[in-house]
């Protein structure tokens, strides 16, 4: 008891740049990485013993290794580096580079990647699980492509100093949007005569993963409310229905969902009008910010699609635009053409995938529609469906196409009001 009661008042105190809470709750240090590796230790023993692993050992290597990779931090002690991070950084210019040396290897690692890239979302999505893999991704993609272009384009001469600014300016507002985009989806508040107590955790709630609580040691607040007895526990009773505006009480937050509103089981969290959880950027898109979402989008594809064109001029100047990508003769005579077409592909598969997204969000805007509402609606066969699924209208929320796009320019007003209270139920 006396060691747990000093280990409660050092955590008390702040964290320098290389401690750490670790999965324990104890204090740790990232200089300490590989000792007190019982799970290794036994591991290593038992195969050197020839002996059969226990059933749960690579989860607990897995589980130990993800809790001690740490990099120093200035705030907060050092912070988590999670392991789904990892494969994008090394694998992708790997495969690009293996792509470049012949046309046929260029046709296989290109139409490997994205079937790998979607079976893994597969997995991810029916595990209902948070990984970084996606925005990791997605980040690097983005970087390592800008690299290539001052790298590899650039000097070859044929860009400009201008256009050379342009691209590097779609990609500063890029990623600008995207912080704006992962700032806050928009949660559901419970209304303030709920609340009764707040609990500050030091490590993970059981509830929770504690791969994706991002704790170091810095306190968690989580509100606790109430459930509500004697009339208040009447809703119960209440139909809840998806497509009608109730659904209201959420039993996982203890919080009432006001209409369009949704929990997130990858996230945890209720959010207002949820769109759906977008692994690209590891969060919700919700009413708060799914604007700077499809502005993310936009501003991606823009600047795709313009670095595109000018690496296709710079590789294949004989050929059209339109054609240079399935003909361009002589480029893989050199390395470096042969590196930069490959990219124009990359750049190509995954452009044409977010614009498909964006066709089907600007849709559904238009439509006033949420992509979780599609799914509910063509569900239960309550949604008219039109041109092979593309066009969703469930009919409930349109207030025709100048008013749709109308409220969803503004929706991001009073955002930060309660959400109804319990009483509101019956």
């Amino acid at each position: 008891m006396k060691k747990r009661a000093n280990e409660a008042l050092e955590l008390d105190e702040p964290l320098c740049c290389c401690e750490y809470v670790d999965r324990q709750g104890g204090r740790s240090h990232v200089a300490a990485c590989c000792c007190d590796c019982e799970d290794l230790d036994d591991a290593c023993d038992r195969w050197l013993k020839k002996e059969p692993q226990k059933a749960d050992s690579l989860s607990r290597l897995v589980t130990m290794v993800s809790d001690r990779l740490r990099v120093p931090w200035f705030w907060g002690g050092a912070r988590r580096v999670d392991l789904s991070v990892l494969p994008p950084l090394l694998l992708l210019p790997v495969l690009l580079h293996i792509a470049a040396l012949h046309f046929l290897l260029g046709m296989v690692v290109l139409t490997t990647l994205p079937v790998l890239v979607l079976w893994y979302y597969y997995v991810i999505h029916r595990k209902k699980g948070r990984t970084l893999f996606f925005l990791s991704l997605a980040l690097f993609s983005l970087g390592y492509m800008y690299y290539l272009f001052l790298t590899e384009v650039f000097p070859r001469g044929g860009v400009g100093l201008t256009q050379l600014g342009t691209v590097t300016l779609g990609v500063a507002l890029t990623l600008a949007s995207l912080i704006h985009t992962k700032r806050e989806p928009g949660y559901v508040l419970p209304h303030t005569a709920d609340v009764h107590s707040t609990v500050t955790y030091h490590s993970s709630p059981s509830d929770r993963d504690p791969a994706h609580t991002g704790l170091n040691g810095v306190g968690q607040e989580v509100v606790l409310a109430n459930r509500g007895s004697g009339s208040e526990q009447q809703g119960q009773g209440v139909e809840q229905r998806e497509s009608g505006r109730s659904r209201k009480w959420c039993s996982t937050c203890r919080v009432v969902r006001p209409p369009r509103a949704g929990h997130c089981r990858i996230c945890g969290v209720c959010v207002l009008r949820l769109d759906h959880h977008c692994v690209w950027i590891n969060s919700c898109v919700g009413q708060a910010n799914h604007r700077s979402f499809l502005s993310t989008l936009l501003l991606f594809l823009l600047t795709s699609l313009y670095g595109i064109s000018l690496v296709l001029r710079s590789v294949c100047p004989q050929q059209n635009l339109l054609s240079a990508l399935l003909y361009c003769p002589g480029v893989y005579n050199q390395y470096s053409s042969a590196l930069c077409f490959t990219c124009a592909w990359y750049s190509s598969i995954v452009t044409g995938g977010l614009l498909h997204l964006l066709v089907l969000q600007l849709i559904n805007v238009s439509y006033n529609v949420t992509e979780r509402e599609v799914r509910i609606a063509l569900r239960d066969k309550t949604a008219r469906s039109h041109y092979w699924g593309l066009v969703v209208d469930t009919g409930v929320y349109s207030h025709g196409f100048r008013g749709n796009w109308a409220e969803f320019l503004t929706m991001g007003e009073g955002l930060h009001t309660p959400s109804p209270s319990l009483t509101d139920l019956v």
